[in-house]
C-alpha cells in the first residue's frame, strides 16, 4: 500500500456568505489536484463577491495556471479562474468567460449565491463537523 490512499481525496469546505448565511461544497482532488492542494493549504479564504452572468466569483492572491481546465461547466460547480486569480461558483446555467480549473461542487444551499450582490464578503473555510 502506497501513501496515496491516506490523502483526501475530499475535502468538505463551508462557504460564509456576509448577512446572506452558509453553504456547503466539496472539493475534489482528482479533478485538479495542483489547484485544490493550493487552495486547501491557504483555507480560510476570503474576498469580495463579483458577479458573471449566473456565476459568483471573487478573488485570491492564488496563483495558479490552467490544470485540466474546461470551457463549460454543470450548475453548481466550484471552479479556480486562472486568468483572475480567482475563486468561482456557478449557480445557474451561465458558462465561463474563459477556461477554468473545476474544483468541485457546491452540495447544499447553492440557491444562496443567487442573493449575493457586488462587494458581499465571502469566506470559504474548512467544514468541521
Amino acid at each position: 500500500m502506497s501513501g496515496e490512499t491516506t490523502e483526501i481525496s475530499r475535502v468538505k469546505i463551508k462557504f460564509v456568505i456576509e448577512e446572506l448565511g452558509e453553504a456547503e461544497g466539496e472539493l475534489v482532488r482528482f479533478l485538479a489536484p495542483r489547484t485544490v492542494d493550493m487552495i486547501v493549504r491557504k483555507l480560510p479564504i476570503e474576498g469580495r463577491a463579483a458577479l458573471w452572468k449566473e456565476e459568483v466569483y471573487f478573488e485570491t492572491p492564488i496563483k495558479m495556471g490552467e490544470e485540466k481546465a474546461k470551457g463549460t461547466v454543470e450548475k453548481g460547480t466550484i471552479a479556480f479562474w486562472p486568468m483572475g486569480s480567482a475563486i468561482c461558483i456557478f449557480f445557474g446555467n451561465s458558462q465561463p468567460y474563459s477556461p477554468v480549473n473545476v474544483l468541485g461542487k457546491v452540495t447544499k444551499n447553492l440557491e444562496i449565491f443567487e442573493q449575493v450582490k457586488s462587494g458581499t464578503k465571502i469566506r470559504i473555510q474548512l467544514l468541521v463537523n
